[in-house]
């Protein structure tokens, strides 16, 4: 016999007398319901996302917020005027303690952000106002999981006017930059290091003028997202390869007919193409990317100096490396749906010989050099399908300092005298390159100061 309940049609039950109706559940009966309301009680919790962590990540380009969660977020959102508010639904996740913290993590002098506020604006769905400093251009895109990164939702505000980088170098070049960057390094808490950069641009500024400025972009190998290979120690690729690009920019810029230009000056990440087209932007004459190699097995030593291939790999280690560091756009997070077409078919042409070639010739004085504070993993520049070698028309180099997977480089590339010995065998290497290879023609960015 079978009766309806408002779960559907259910088997009539008989009653027992003096039970008020009442039915009589049996052992059975009662692990069945209880196992039906332990479902009823789990189910709503576990259709929500968890978050694991949130990271934001400012920069003067542009500011990045990640949410990285259990499984793929889903949301919404829009820009509000007056003021300047970028407002995301997240749906189908609770405010928790992770959430929570987003607004402490906004920093007072990012650019972009003045601050972020995350609530609960309904059930399953979690709201977050970040309030704007400047109006901005968001792109909001998800990356499916990747190395120990699990599902992420990538916040990018860029301004709506981008930056330039030819004008930020033509900035930085200024004798008026230099004066104000001269009075904030005096009051820098890093002051040895200022310091030297003050001396650096005294010492440029009484020198006369050359005939040949020669501007030089120094690529710090991953960054943000993309910590890069990291040492037993703790020690993350992106740190050693900023410090010792920062360090390399400064004896360049203290050269009469040399600048430098960095494709990132911070703790951020750049997708190689933007690396490739911020290089092209200024014009450079030469194309140094710097990076800390890692291996499988701690006994690998060495410094190494690859360029472009236009055949493969000159060997399967330097094919194994370029793979891996191609790979940095996955780790780091392109939204691949903004990248430009016709800049991919530029990159990916390789008919560029000469350009090969002077790489070849750069190479080789640099890896010259480092043999001189380094043993050398191999005696000879090696060749790989690089993407942020790409460049058709630089000179284009990718400096392996050593590895940070051996515990004794890891300590060496950590010391400030090791990296200041780095910086100025690269430096050297440069200078010799420039001396047997002059560049021919006028400037080409002209020098301002």
């Amino acid at each position: 016999m079978y009766k309806k309940t408002e779960f559907g049609t259910q088997p009539a039950r008989s009653v027992t007398p003096g039970t008020s109706g009442t039915p009589k559940l049996g052992r059975r009966d009662l692990l069945k319901f209880a196992g039906g309301a332990l479902v009823l009680l789990v189910s709503p919790l576990a259709a929500a996302a968890s978050l694991v962590a949130v990271r934001v990540w400012p920069a003067d380009d542009y500011t990045r917020i990640t949410l990285e969660g259990s499984r793929q977020l889903k949301f919404s959102h829009l820009l509000v005027k007056d003021p300047d508010r970028l407002v995301v639904d997240l749906e189908d996740v609770e405010l928790d303690s992770v959430l929570q913290t987003l607004p402490s993590k906004v920093l007072e002098s990012d650019p972009y952000i003045r601050l972020i506020r995350a609530g609960q604006n309904r059930p399953g769905v979690v709201r977050l106002v970040v309030e704007l400093k400047n109006e901005i251009t968001p792109q909001i895109f998800t990356l499916q999981p990747v190395g120990d990164y699990r599902h992420r939702l990538v916040l990018d505000l860029y301004p709506t006017v981008p930056v330039d980088p030819l004008l930020a170098l033509i900035e930085k070049s200024s004798p008026l930059d230099a004066a104000a960057g001269d009075t904030a390094a005096a009051g820098s808490d890093d002051a040895p290091v200022q310091q030297a950069a003050v001396q650096d641009r005294a010492k440029r500024r009484k020198r006369p003028p050359a005939n040949r400025l020669l501007t030089v972009a120094l690529d710090p190998g991953h960054g943000g997202e993309d910590p890069g290979a990291v040492g037993r120690r703790g020690s993350f690729e992106k740190n050693v390869t900023l410090s010792i690009a920062r360090r390399l920019k400064r004896k360049i810029d203290a050269e009469t007919n040399m600048r430098a230009m960095l494709t990132r000056d911070g703790d951020y990440f750049v997708p190689l193409r933007q690396r490739v087209t911020r290089a092209r932007r200024v014009q450079a004459d030469l194309f140094v990317s710097i990076h800390a190699d890692a291996f499988v097995r701690p006994e690998a030593r060495g410094s190494s100096v690859f360029v472009l291939s236009e055949r493969g790999a000159s060997s399967s280690a330097a094919r194994w490396l370029a793979q891996k560091e191609n790979d940095a756009d996955l780790i780091g997070g392109v939204n691949l749906a903004k990248q430009e077409g016709h800049l991919a078919r530029t990159l990916l042409d390789l008919s560029q010989t000469a350009t090969i070639n002077d790489s070849l010739k750069l190479g080789k004085a640099v890896l010259n050099e480092l043999g001189d504070i380094n043993t050398l993993h191999k005696a000879h520049v090696e060749q790989a399908g690089f993407a942020v070698l790409k460049a058709p028309d630089i000179p284009s180099i990718l400096v392996e300092t050593a590895f940070i997977s051996n515990p004794e480089e890891e300590r060496r590339l950590n010391d400030d005298a090791y990296q200041d010995k780095m910086a100025e065998a690269i430096m050297r290497g440069l200078r010799r390159y420039f001396k047997d290879n002059p560049p021919l023609g006028p400037t080409r960015v002209a020098q301002l100061d």
